[in-house]
């Protein structure tokens, strides 16, 4: 991840990642290993957008809080959805120098193809931010079960 540059008056996209899976598959244990891990060097925005019952560690979050924003240890900033995903891209984006990029990642129950759109359907979030990639995380011992479900 990085940003990328580009020729204009927009300068850089901010690279996002949405993180997402089943309930139970590794997203928040993906997601903490990210966070810290040392040797990246990166600083992330994380949008939260959880039901379960384990969160982003504790031990990562340098401080507990009902703001919007928490500062992370490794200097990432934690947010959870607490309505639209737009407007918390809009509100984030004014703290860019702040973080690299963006980890979204979004709840075991939902499906992440809403959020995927809002980086190419919205009017000013292309602008602002890319859609690096979408990672899925899958419990080895439940996929095939998962794959063979009908929906």
């Amino acid at each position: 991840m990085g940003k990328q540059q580009l020729n204009g008056p927009l300068g850089a996209l901010v690279p996002v990642t949405v993180l997402t899976g089943f309930l139970g598959s590794g997203k928040t244990t993906l997601l903490n290993r990210i966070l810290q891990d040392p040797n990246h060097g990166m600083k992330f925005a994380v949008i939260e957008n959880e039901l379960g019952a384990i969160g982003i560690d504790e031990k990562v979050l340098s401080e507990h809080t009902e703001e919007e924003h928490i500062e992370v240890i490794n200097g990432c900033i934690c947010c959870n959805v607490r309505g639209d995903l737009r407007a918390s891209l809009l509100r984030l984006h004014k703290r860019i120098k702040e973080f690299d990029g963006i980890i979204i990642e979004t709840t075991g129950l939902a499906d992440p193809g809403p959020v995927v759109q809002t980086f190419f359907l919205d009017d000013k979030i292309p602008k602002l931010y890319r859609l690096d990639s979408v990672i899925t995380v899958a419990d080895a011992n439940e996929i095939v079960g998962r794959l063979k479900e009908e929906k």
